[in-house]
């Protein structure tokens, strides 16, 4: 997995780059199943102070999108504590990829139990046409 952390109107500080490091590399735990047999993730992490146009306070703005041979995973959050912001950031890919992960393997039950009533001769629909 390759990460891309970049800062905008902001200094990235060691702390920062750190805390940003250790969520991201939680999810690499969801990837590798993904990342087998295809190329490598690449990970592009924005986090970024708005300019001076709010009224009143300072607000964050994380942005990451992970690419996997054509697959892309995005999230973004806008908030007024910075680790806030990486944390919802985080929590939103996570429920992201579970989802994808999911899905696939409702697909593959579902095709599979299809393929099994066809060769049992419950069913005459071929699985790879959806025709009868």
């Amino acid at each position: 997995m390759k990460i891309n952390l970049q800062g905008k109107n902001m200094e990235l500080t060691p702390p920062i780059k750190d805390y940003v490091l250790k969520k991201i590399t939680n999810l690499e735990k969801l990837l590798w199943k993904i990342e087998v047999g295809k190329s490598e993730a690449m990970v592009y992490f924005e986090v970024a102070r708005s300019t001076k146009h709010h009224k009143s306070g300072e607000i964050f703005h994380a942005d990451c999108l992970i690419n996997i041979s054509g697959e892309e995973f995005y999230s973004s959050a806008d908030t007024k504590d910075l680790y806030t912001a990486i944390d919802t950031v985080r929590e939103n890919l996570f429920n992201e990829i579970q989802k994808h992960k999911d899905r696939k393997q409702t697909l593959f039950k579902r095709g599979a139990a299809s393929i099994k009533k066809m060769l049992k001769g419950l069913s005459k629909r071929n699985p790879f046409t959806a025709k009868y």
